[in-house]
Formats: C-alpha cells, structure tokens, sequence
C-alpha cells in the first residue's frame, strides 16, 4: 500500500500563498462604475497627467454651421472636465486634449467619442450624455457590407422603416439611441448589452435578414427576463426559429433537348473580316464597297415597295366581292310587310272584341 501512494502524484496546493484580503468582503460588487470625484482626493500622484493626450476628427462640410452654432455650450460642458477644445473650420476638424488640470485619465476617450457623435449628425443635447460614466456608444460602418448602391440604399432604408417605425421599436427593445446617417449608424446607450443587441440586428439587416425577424426575438426575450423562474434556463424552446425558404422557380413548359456532350470547345464563329475575305469583298476599294452596300439597300426598298403595292391591288379587288355579300345579306334580312300587317290585325281582333263584350 504504501509503494501505491508514493506512486501517486501529489496534488497542488493553489492556495498556499494566497493571504487574506481583509478590505475584499462579499458585499462589495467589483463591477460597481463608480464616478471620478476630484473632491475627496482620488486624484493622481502628482496631481495630474504627466503627458498631454489630444484626438481630432474630421466633419462633413453640411456640419459647419451647425457645429459653429453649438459649440459654445461643448466647450462650457468640457471645461467642467478640464478638457480644452478646438473647431477648426479651415481644415474642418475637431480636436481636444488634456490639460495640466485634467486629472481623470479616461475623461479624454469620452470627449473623442463626443467628437465622432459629433460628426455623425447626432443633436448636441444626446451627444453630451456621453461624458457620463454609465453611457457608451457604438458606430457601425456599414457602407462596405453590400456591394451594390442599390441594395445597400434599400437595406438602410428597411433599417428604418416606415416613418421611422422600425428604428423606434428598437431603441425601445434596446434602450438605446440609434441614428443611421450615411454610411455609418451611431449608437448610444447606459449598457453594453442593449448596443451588442443593436449591433446586431444592423449587421444582419446589411446581410439581407429583415430587423422585423430580430425584433419579435428581442420582444420575447424582454417578456422571458421578467420570470425569475426562467432566468438560468434556456430560452431557445421559446424563441423562433427562421429558416430561409428557397422557393422554386417556375420551370419552362416546352422540355429542351440535352445535347450530346463533346469535349471539345465550339468552333470560333467567323469575324466580319474574315467574311470579307472569304467573298473578296477585303480587296475591293472602299467606294466599290460603299456602292455595293447603296445598291443592296435600293434593291431591298424595291422588293418591299412591290410587295405593299401587290397588298393594295388585292385588297381593291376583295372590296366590291364584300360589298355584294354585304348587300345581299341586307336583303336577305328585310321582313315581308304584308305578313307583318296580317299578324297585327289577327292580334287586335280578339282584344277589339272582349272589350265590347265587356261594355255591353
């Protein structure tokens, strides 16, 4: 027995120099976003940066007088976090940096996000929410997902539906913000699950997957998430499933031939050169030619003109045969009056006499 234990390998002691972690309880949630606050020292050492850190981007010139219009009141919300800024309108850039007051270190990528916003044509008023520490925000290119214009214009427009409806039940399922402007879709929203679910449905509406099919599973799974008992469960037994139908195209009655399969490509089929040559029509000067080509064409004129004319003699010779079948016919069809007159009087007499009957 004891040969067999020493033969066994020991196991590991993972926890021989892990120590205690007095202040590390259970109560404290370690994915807490807690907010940079300057006043109760949780400052840097040094007390600031010790490198300036700057972005800048680029904006379309349709954006030059609305940014000109709000970018006071950018400046004023950045100048709380420490964050100069810049609007250029000559080279038609934004570009902020760090100050020697600047003291939070993640303050500047929330102010090059604010700058993108910016750019992709979202109001000043929701573009601000984004130095906040709980809101974050996505922009998706979509411009090289479909190949052809057309279809990319009719899938950006599914996107956004009819009056805007479908864009506005997915901020809803979502609780994002969503703006789709060119080629790109900015997103915005307090959790990374609603702009992952977001994305999402834009890449697969890019892909030619209507957002309608995304949607009814997103309104399920919100419906799901209110049942605790279904919390740690699988949901695919309740969420649908869409499949793509493949439907049968329409088949041509008449049944063709299969030709015999020959290993051999088609023969070459002749230029207009080589059937110049073949006729000696290469040889001949280009006026011969020219002449050749004017006489073709008179003699074809003649032969058609023939043709018309032989069309309208028979057409004069078949009117006046019409004419008396017509004339006949007519005749044929008139009624005889006498016979008429007879079949009157016979229909007044027995009437003529009941009512005499009657007054008398």
């Amino acid at each position: 027995m004891s040969e067999v234990n020493e033969e066994q390998p020991k196991k590991k002691n993972h926890n021989k120099y892990r120590r205690d972690k007095p202040w590390d309880t259970p109560d404290i949630d370690h994915w807490k976003n807690e907010k940079w606050d300057e006043e109760k020292g949780d400052k840097l050492v040094g007390g600031r940066l010790l490198e300036e850190s700057s972005f800048a981007t680029l904006f379309p010139k349709y954006r030059e007088a609305y940014l000109r219009q709000v970018w006071p009141v950018v400046t004023r919300s950045l100048d709380q976090h420490k964050i100069s800024c810049e609007l250029n309108l000559v080279e038609g850039s934004m570009t902020v940096r760090t100050t020697k007051k600047t003291s939070d270190p993640y303050i500047i990528l929330k102010a090059r996000d604010l700058l993108k916003l910016l750019a992709r044509s979202i109001p000043v008023a929701q573009a601000l929410k984004i130095l906040q520490d709980n809101w974050q925000c996505d922009i998706v290119k979509i411009g090289g997902l479909v190949r052809s214009k057309e279809r990319f214009v009719k899938r950006r427009q599914r996107l956004v539906g009819p009056d805007g409806a479908t864009l506005k039940a997915l901020e809803l399922l979502t609780a994002c913000f969503i703006l789709v402007q060119g080629n790109t879709v900015s997103i915005m929203g307090d959790s990374y699950k609603g702009l992952k679910q977001a994305r999402q449905v834009v890449i697969d509406c890019m892909n030619n997957i209507h957002p309608v099919y995304n949607i009814k599973r997103l309104m399920i799974q919100k419906e799901l998430a209110k049942d605790p008992k279904l919390a740690n469960e699988d949901w695919s037994r309740f969420l649908p499933q869409f499949q793509k139908k493949n439907v049968p195209r329409k088949k041509p009655l008449g049944k063709k031939e299969k030709k015999a399969y020959t290993p051999f490509p088609p023969a070459q089929t002749p230029r207009k050169v080589d059937l110049q040559l073949d006729t000696g029509e290469y040889f001949v000067s280009e006026r011969a030619r020219k002449a050749k080509t004017l006489v073709s064409k008179k003699m074809d004129a003649t032969a058609k003109s023939e043709q018309k004319r032989h069309a309208r003699d028979e057409a004069l010779e078949t009117a006046p045969e019409k004419k008396q079948k017509l004339d006949s016919s007519r005749n044929s069809a008139q009624p005889d009056v006498t016979k008429l007159k007879a079949n009157l009087a016979k229909r007044k007499g027995p009437t003529n006499s009941k009512m005499s009957d009657f007054v008398g």
